[in-house]
């Protein structure tokens, strides 16, 4: 008897059919990783399972120990043991650790709540977890990694059986995955069954008892995972057999587009505090440019603050083709022909409740649009352009930018600065939380954007993918370049110690 099975499984939008008859089943104590591009439906199985999407708006099955089940609301779900984590956390900063664990749940009395239980609650469960985490502390003062662990204890306080997890290392160091993975080790110990959704492989194959591949909205098999390679997961998420992830290209180097000197950057809220210390660096026409560092290097900060777009205190001189130039806002940086693919596209890249077509145009619509009037005939036409290119997958423009998958939105945020016609472009992790197709096909754009003359500055998390498409590489470490490296030097191992402050 398995723990859930999901019969044929039909979800519909309108014009679109993103779940197209999917079946999946999980056992007490499995470890099932559910795998696939952007748009492949796995985001959109979940909130079935959830009851995101209620019971009466979809086709198909839900058993849990073989009781069929009927959730019209996600306390349904959660009162039948179904927790589930998404990428976006949702605890609430403001309120302490305990509070967040117990949040709707809080042990009381004629309304009154007991707070000592609470806490002793939250401890003990913490504790049991081997978290060092004081359940007063406010979340907002943890990072990143703490909080997402708290999440997993706020699912675990309702007494979670299955226990989904989708995306959860995104934003985490290794040791706080090393954490991750020892406490879902014991969770698995505990027969709790966990579906795993990851864009990275190595993690789904470390961690995984079997592996579900969904494409298209269908089901394309699920299998052991010591029955499987990488590239064997790789090719059917895909439908094709997947070679060199990046692109060879020698490109030809032209004059400096960009140079930036003695730029440093303060913190808004601790007075004085230098998040990038005295950096001087330049990018050439067809090159790109990789800065590589830790998380709090300060890579964002730089970027930001060369784009006008800092919210704290900065100085700077900045040269474009060899002319002294003033940017003090995005907008500047617009005019002189900088785009920016922010880290965090749903807060500074896209506006979800609009159109593509609305996103799209939005940066470069003084020039794709008319002077007083916007010319929508004009726009759609620009807006089809990125579309295709970029294999962006919605029906029309006019599709609501928030309905699409990470990737696409992704996409929809290249797309916007492309339409701007940028001589130097900011790419701030540009895949992150992209399935590996939708990867190469960004890696494909950056490359023949570099061919075509355009100059690139690069930051990423990802070592590899740092070094597989920069022509030379500059690291940071808390706040300052400790390294530069050409592409033909720069190792994993020298731009490790560089990023770690021992080169």
């Amino acid at each position: 008897m398995s723990l859930l099975e999901m019969k044929d499984i039909v979800k519909e939008f309108p014009g679109v059919r993103a779940l197209d008859g999917v079946s999946f089943t999980l056992e007490k104590g499995e470890f099932h990783s559910l795998v696939g591009e952007n748009g492949a439906g796995k985001s959109t199985l979940m909130k079935v399972l959830s009851g995101v999407y209620p019971a009466g708006t979809y086709e198909g099955d839900i058993l849990i120990n073989s009781e069929p089940r009927h959730f019209r609301n996600i306390r349904d779900s959660e009162n039948a043991g179904v927790a589930i984590i998404f990428q976006e956390l949702s605890l609430v900063k403001e309120l302490t650790v305990g509070e967040n664990i117990f949040l709707g749940q809080e042990p009381a009395r004629l309304g009154i709540i007991n707070w000592t239980e609470l806490y002793h609650r939250a401890s003990k469960l913490l504790s049991d977890l081997h978290l060092e985490i004081d359940p007063r502390e406010q979340v907002g003062n943890l990072g990143i990694g703490q909080q997402q662990l708290v999440e997993i204890a706020k699912a675990l306080s309702k007494n979670a059986s299955i226990l989904v997890l989708d995306e959860p290392t995104a934003a985490l160091t290794e040791s706080e995955v090393e954490t991750l993975f020892i406490i879902l080790r014991k969770l698995k110990s505990r027969d709790v069954g966990m579906i795993y959704i990851s864009h990275k492989l190595d993690e789904v194959f470390e961690m995984s008892d079997r592996i579900t591949v969904l494409r298209d909205g269908k089901t394309v098999g699920t299998q052991p995972a010591s029955e499987l390679t990488k590239d064997q997961v790789i090719a059917q998420m895909v439908g094709r057999e997947v070679g060199d992830i990046f692109p060879k290209s020698k490109h030809e180097l032209g004059d400096v587009a960009l140079e930036v000197k003695d730029l440093t950057v303060y913190s808004p809220d601790v007075a004085d505090k230098k998040l990038v210390d005295n950096i001087s660096f330049s990018v050439r026409k067809g090159e790109v440019l990789g800065i590589a560092g830790l998380m709090g290097a300060g890579r964002t900060e730089l970027l930001m603050a060369i784009f006008g777009a800092w919210q704290g205190k900065y100085h700077r001189e900045i040269f474009v083709e060899g002319k002294p130039v003033s940017i003090t806002s995005p907008l500047g940086a617009i005019e002189h022909k900088i785009g920016f693919v922010t880290e965090d596209r749903k807060r500074f890249g896209l506006i979800l409740p609009q159109t593509i077509l609305d996103n799209m145009t939005l940066a470069g619509l003084r020039s794709i649009s008319g002077k007083f009037l916007t010319n929508r005939t004009r726009e759609t036409i620009a807006a089809n352009g990125p579309m295709k290119s970029l294999r962006i997958k919605a029906n029309s423009p006019l599709t609501i930018t928030g309905t699409l998958s990470g990737g696409n939105q992704q996409k929809v945020v290249l797309g916007k600065w492309l339409l701007t016609g940028p001589k130097i472009l900011f790419l701030d992790e540009p895949t992150r939380g992209i399935d590996v197709g939708a990867k190469q096909e960004i890696y494909t754009e950056i490359n023949k954007l570099a061919e075509q003359g355009m100059a690139i500055v690069l930051v990423s998390s990802e070592l590899p993918e740092v070094l597989g498409l920069s022509d030379r590489v500059i690291v940071l470490h808390e706040g300052k370049m400790t390294g530069e490296f050409t592409r033909a030097d720069a190792t994993p191992e020298r731009v490790m110690h560089a990023a770690t402050g021992s080169a």
